[in-house]
């Protein structure tokens, strides 16, 4: 996108010669900061692992501490609700990330989370209905095992 927006500004502007070199990798991209918000749509690829690419010398827009995608039982991206992150199981203890879900179902940061003794993943539907991850998790690269090793994550 970035390539066309500027191809067509320097023939708008009457420049020819114009090179346009494309970096397959950034080089520290780390310091952008990319967060979902609710109603959001600036995410892509729904259920693919956000990681691959949002990591430092990725393509990715900002490097990821925690992503993933949310569906409704149908398998259909379910655009809303919250995913929280607490330092123990159900619900319990502190929770040290709040990540809404985008209108596409997505949900990613790049806040820094402290994994250090694991934490426990919780998504709510914004009705009141609450799911919990019962195992904890040193690493929040959701997509990596949530559809592929395991069943995706779904609205309670």
């Amino acid at each position: 996108m970035k390539k066309i927006k500027l191809i067509l500004a320097a023939s708008f502007l009457g420049i020819s010669g114009i090179t346009v070199v494309q970096s397959c990798k950034k080089a520290d991209g780390c310091g952008e900061s990319n967060i979902s918000k609710s109603g959001g749509d600036d995410s892509h690829n729904n259920g693919q692992n956000c990681m691959s690419c949002h990591v430092s010398g990725g393509d990715g827009e900002g490097c990821f501490n925690a992503a993933g995608s949310v569906y409704t039982g149908s398998g259909t991206a379910f655009g809303a609700g919250t995913v929280k992150l607490h330092t123990a199981p159900n619900g319990a203890g502190s929770v040290v990330a709040t990540i809404q879900v985008d209108s596409k179902g997505n949900f990613y940061t790049t806040e820094s989370i402290n994994f250090s003794g694991g934490v426990y993943p919780s998504f709510s539907d914004g009705k009141g209905n609450t799911k919990y991850m019962g195992s904890s998790i040193g690493s929040a690269q959701c997509n990596s095992c949530h559809g592929s090793s395991t069943g995706k994550i779904t609205a309670p």
